[in-house]
């Protein structure tokens, strides 16, 4: 699986999302964005071996989802990391058979990434730590926006926002930059003064496409 597959794994707001799509685009090749693994979470998804991605899946009432205390949140966005690694790697295996050079915004593990793929197949992608926390509802996503619309009409809405960037804060603790930043693999940090076309082409250079 090493060949023609990048992985490009990190936090939010990095711009992973972008640069797969980017590559795969001058490389006339595949993107799997944030999130590709949606595709195979339907109703045929076994809530037993995928309990974390059936939850949001088979949620009634989405209250349930804000009013959680930060260690439930964490420990949910844990499982859900795991149980995509696994429709990830489901999906790859596919897509490989087709000869194309394969751009990934992933889920997969650094320990899993380490035994699959190679340094120069692996970048990481980093932005502050503080970014997600501040800057999660300021994208237009229709998921971001109906959550913020729910907080906003909880019984205390600064409470609830509260208790919710609290979640943030938990599952973008400097520990978990940290195990990024120090993995052995490739790192780039986000930096605002350079632009677009300047962070295609480090890309490029740091995976050795060009």
């Amino acid at each position: 699986m090493k060949s023609d597959i990048y992985y490009i794994n990190g936090t939010a707001y990095a711009g992973k999302s972008t640069m797969v799509k980017l590559l795969a685009e001058k490389y006339h090749g595949i993107a799997c964005e944030e999130n590709y693994h949606d595709s195979l979470v339907d109703e045929n998804l076994d809530k037993n071996e995928f309990p974390c991605l059936c939850y949001t899946r088979d949620l009634k009432d989405w209250r349930e989802f804000i009013r959680r205390t930060p260690e439930e949140y964490e420990a949910w966005l844990d499982g859900v990391s795991k149980e995509c690694e696994i429709l990830e790697l489901r999906i790859l295996e596919g897509l490989k058979e087709e000869g194309r050079k394969i751009f990934v915004d992933t889920n997969i593990s650094l320990e899993t990434l380490k035994r699959i793929s190679d340094k120069d197949h692996v970048l990481i992608m980093l932005s502050d730590q503080m970014v997600s926390v501040n800057r999660f509802f300021d994208r237009p996503d229709k998921e971001k926006q109906f959550l913020y619309q729910l907080l906003m009409q909880e019984e205390d809405p600064d409470a609830a926002m509260a208790n919710f960037r609290e979640m943030l804060t938990r599952v973008n603790s400097k520990e978990r930059y940290d195990r990024f930043l120090h993995s052995g693999f490739q790192v780039l940090l986000r930096d605002d003064n350079r632009t677009l076309e300047e962070t295609l082409e480090i890309v490029e250079s740091m995976l050795k496409l060009k």
